[in-house]
């Protein structure tokens, strides 16, 4: 009984938060300027210089591109949180007969939705500068699934950060101190292999690596020219990233709620 009403609960918070980049779309018009400016960047000016063994190396990019882009579209749970508790949403949340984990619900589930539409429009991106799909159509589904799956437990994380730092201005900050090394140290734009040797054992066992190596197989992006490294998770990169999820959820999920527990007890 209390987990249903925690999820009506929460679709009614998620629905608030759409409602909110309905009517501010500059939340989605940003948050997709800069995947696209990636995408254009290393298409076009550094693509040239750098060389993937039997394959267009926009083709090796666009997994990258996405797993970059949910990464950095999962912040928006943590700022989103930590915004709310400094205008005082949440106060008012708390004064609602509601389930407590409605709003942890609400708006992780929006910020999967909001990730879903900028994935869509990266992909219409990536077909317009020459990237292809060489996989089934459930194929496919199942690359774009892996992807938000990742996004959504990631984003249990970001909300444990943004409810500990309770200021959108040091949640940024934080957030991508942590961010642009485990979505730089990976195979994201350049293959592992080509790393130093402390760079390159990080990025295997990198979990932005696991997804990202997914995603490309999924979509057909691969080349029998590239082997991937001896190690279990770029072996097997589709159960990686689902143990990943799991990971991510079972730690961070508890973390959230009883941050977001102390949160409101203040």
């Amino acid at each position: 009984m209390k987990l249903l009403q925690a999820l009506a609960d929460g679709s009614v918070v998620a629905k608030r938060n759409l409602i909110k980049i309905k009517r501010v779309p500059d939340l989605l018009v940003f948050s997709t300027a800069a995947p696209i400016m990636f995408v254009l960047l290393f298409a076009y000016v550094f693509g040239g210089s750098i060389e993937i063994p039997g394959m267009d190396y926009r083709e090796f990019l666009m997994a990258g591109i996405f797993a970059q882009t949910v990464l950095f579209g999962a912040t928006i749970t943590g700022s989103g949180l930590a915004e709310d508790i400094t205008k005082g949403i949440i106060d008012r949340f708390r004064s609602l007969p509601m389930a407590r984990s409605a709003v942890l619900v609400g708006r992780t589930t929006s910020d999967l939705v909001n990730n879903a539409l900028v994935i869509v429009i990266m992909m219409i991106t990536g077909l317009i500068v020459g990237w292809r799909i060489h996989s089934s159509p459930l194929e496919a589904l199942a690359a774009v699934g892996i992807l938000l799956l990742f996004a959504y437990a990631f984003s249990w994380a970001m909300a444990w950060i943004g409810l500990l730092v309770r200021s959108p201005e040091v949640f940024n900050n934080a957030s991508f101190i942590f961010l642009f090394p485990i979505t730089y140290i990976a195979n994201t734009f350049v293959q592992s292999e080509r790393l130093p040797s402390v760079l390159r054992h990080i990025a295997e066992w990198n979990p932005v690596s696991a997804v990202t190596l997914a995603a490309r197989e999924l979509f057909g992006n691969t080349s029998p020219l590239q082997t991937p490294p001896d190690v279990w998770p770029l072996q097997h990169p589709v159960l990686a990233s689902l143990g990943w999820v799991v990971i991510f959820l079972l730690i961070f999920v508890p973390l959230a709620n009883y941050q977001y527990k102390r949160a409101v007890a203040r």
